[in-house]
């Protein structure tokens, strides 16, 4: 397999090729294999069908297994589920661990441990979901431990230091996009300096094969787009949102987006094809225009308000939004769920019923058809179908608790973004792994 359909817009093509790849490669139609899916899109396959009606109270759990404190989501392939964690003795002097599952069990089936010692802030663990492709794993850690593995058996390919090799100058946070796999690259914001933002690494040696920008690097992870004839790595700095050729690191286009307080930009990018969209805690929402044509783009509009609670169109701190129709729904600073215009993003409705509403207030949302599966902040699993007329929630279960250790206050947290691959969901908090069927057939 050459170029990573994973990463690359869902085209005719793409379909009849996936089609294709999906009787040749072992459950790769139902895979999760990287961050939010096989196309970065929060999409979720139906290839199996999924209950209609999640129970009430507690999701029956098919396993559970301790794990340390991290905000790596899990990934899935074939058989095996890989995340990240942290294991520590004090708040500084860490390491951290690659782990691989049993999928059906729960079973280790392998860990890779190193030392990681943590000067950032938050020290509640990794941050970078593991990409899997072609029999490697590929990891990041919150300081820049960069390793290629073998996906069977942990074994190091090759591996980087990020912060020492590439003099990077971390975000007070670490880094936290996941690697992204194009061709025979790995392509990871890395913070380095001397042109060193965005890195890519070959595949196969894990030797350098081109830097760019000179940005402060920011949280979220890049995406692959596609204008013409030509694929687009896009990338979403502490600086500005890039648009870079994969193969050589050139720039194509930028739209600067400086931050008025600090990079704050975690979500990550999504786009429709004619459209890209990132929206940030401090920074408000952007909206650019791509060219169908040619790797060309311009900013249609750009909507922040006065402070984090007096927004205006939406101010994520986490929650990535998604595109349906001719409107944008994302989750604001404070929680509020919202449905805005893509022509300009004022809003139609704004609904606070979804996550209870408070600072950082986190939704991950998830397409499935017609309709979204949400996984909110406490735990909570959502049903529900996001229109122009409004939120409409369809059921609702408890996943896992809300743990401390990301976020102290309030009743904690689940911040980490959940898998769901063969009629499974698998979702993480601080203390444990856990998968539950979501499968018709089981019921």
């Amino acid at each position: 397999m050459t170029r990573f359909l994973h990463a690359r817009p869902l085209t005719l093509l793409t379909i009849v090729s996936c089609c294709w790849l999906s009787l040749a490669t072992e459950g790769l139609a139902e895979d999760w294999p990287q961050w939010r899916g096989t196309h970065r899109d929060g999409v979720v396959a139906m290839d199996v069908p999924l209950i209609e009606t999640l129970p009430s109270g507690q999701l029956p759990l098919s396993w559970s297994v301790p794990l340390g404190a991290g905000y790596s989501g899990p990934t899935v392939v074939a058989d095996r589920v890989y995340v990240m964690d942290r294991q520590s003795d004090d708040a500084r002097d860490s390491r951290e661990r690659v782990l691989c599952f049993d999928a059906a069990t729960g079973e280790v089936v392998w860990t890779h441990e190193y030392q990681a010692p943590y000067t950032i802030q938050y020290t509640a663990g990794p941050r970078a979901a593991v990409t899997v492709h072609d029999g490697r794993a590929i990891s990041v850690g919150a300081m820049g431990h960069l390793h290629c593995l073998d996906a069977a058996t942990g074994e190091v390919l090759w591996k980087h230091d990020l912060e020492n090799e590439y003099d990077a100058k971390l975000p007070i946070w670490g880094i936290a996009g996941a690697p992204l796999v194009y061709d025979d690259l790995v392509i990871q914001i890395a913070s380095g300096s001397d042109g060193a933002c965005v890195l890519a690494f070959d595949l196969e040696t894990g030797q350098e094969r081109w830097r760019a920008l000179d940005d402060p690097a920011g949280y979220s992870a890049p995406i692959v787009i596609r204008q013409g004839d030509q694929d687009v790595v896009v990338c979403w700095t502490g600086a500005s949102i890039t648009g870079l050729d994969p193969q050589s690191g050139d720039v194509f286009w930028r739209v600067a987006m400086p931050s008025r307080n600090m990079p704050i930009g975690v979500p990550t990018p999504i786009s429709d094809g004619e459209h890209l969209f990132v929206t940030s805690f401090y920074d408000g929402s952007m909206m650019i225009g791509l060219d169908p044509a040619k790797p060309s783009a311009t900013k249609l509009w750009h909507r922040v308000g006065v402070d984090e609670k007096n927004t205006d169109a939406l101010q994520s701190i986490i929650s990535t939004p998604l595109f349906k129709g001719d409107h944008i729904y994302g989750v604001d600073s404070y929680g509020e769920l919202r449905c805005l215009k893509k022509s300009n993003g004022d809003r139609v409705w704004e609904d606070l019923t979804a996550v209870p509403r408070n600072r950082w207030g986190t939704i991950h949302i998830m397409k499935y058809g017609d309709d979204e599966i949400m996984l909110n902040d406490q735990g909570d699993l959502i049903f529900a179908t996001l229109s122009p007329a409004g939120y409409a929630e369809h059921s609702r279960t408890h996943l896992l608790d809300p743990t401390r250790r990301q976020l102290p206050r309030r009743n904690g947290v689940t911040w980490s973004h959940p898998a769901i691959a063969d009629g499974y969901i698998y979702a993480r908090s601080d203390d444990e792994l856990v998968r539950g069927s979501l499968r018709k057939s089981d019921r």
